[in-house]
């Protein structure tokens, strides 16, 4: 059970909301429409949670609370939104939500975001080693964090690493890779993508979306992805 407070603008919406997360046991602590009312009742209640609409329609928006959140509290938000147009979305990527529910919104999608929200929480509270990785490139070595890899792709007997550097190839199987990554916030979720959880973006019923990236869950992980969200 998680402490969530509801940021939307939309009464029947947000009672929408609120019944939704306590028939998932949840504890919805505070909801508001307004900017200054959620400023100020996050501050003080720190919740674990915020689920956070986009278009509030006063003189801020969900954007700019968002913002907040990320700079000054360090609390997991989940954007609910109708707007999806490219400057919203420009704006919104830079405030680092945990993750996106459209309107209206799916209760399934709603709950995987939540647990997908709660879990990277948990991983940010952890202290996994984040020690350099060393990939060739050409005749360098480059070094890498794991928090620059976006995810691996199986390439035959080799590893595709895409990074926030660009691709590069290890000279072993993803298998061999998820072992050494697998403590580090890697997740096996298609026979040929490893991916780090902290880059997720949206999960859906057969997809996962990091950036621009959208990989497709293998009918064998599902159950191993939904266990990992749900235990981690």
């Amino acid at each position: 059970m998680a402490r969530i407070y509801v940021v939307e603008d939309e009464p029947i919406i947000r009672q929408d909301l609120v019944f939704t997360l306590e028939d998932m046991e949840h504890e919805v602590i505070g909801q508001s429409g307004k900017y200054e009312k959620a400023f100020n009742e996050i501050q003080s209640l720190n919740p674990d949670l915020i689920l956070l609409d986009i278009n509030l329609n006063d003189l801020k928006d969900g954007v700019d609370l968002g913002m907040i959140i990320h700079t000054q509290f360090s609390i997991p938000f989940i954007y609910i939104t109708s707007y999806y147009d490219s400057a919203t979305v420009e704006r919104a990527k830079h405030t680092h939500p945990a993750a996106y529910v459209i309107k209206p919104f799916d209760e399934n999608d709603l709950k995987i975001n939540i647990e997908l929200a709660l879990t990277k929480r948990k991983i940010l509270q952890s202290n996994y080693s984040s020690n350099k990785l060393f990939v060739k490139n050409n005749q360098d070595l480059v070094a890498i964090t794991p928090e620059e890899i976006i995810y691996v792709e199986a390439d035959d007997n080799y590893s595709k690493v895409h990074t926030d550097k660009g691709q590069f190839i290890l000279a072993h199987t993803l298998k061999k890779t998820e072992e050494k990554l697998s403590n580090k916030g890697f997740l096996r979720i298609h026979k040929s993508y490893l991916i780090n959880f902290e880059r997720i973006d949206i999960i859906t019923e057969g997809m996962v979306f990091l950036g621009d990236q959208h990989l497709p869950i293998g009918k064998s992980y599902k159950a191993h992805l939904q266990e990992f969200l749900i235990t981690l």
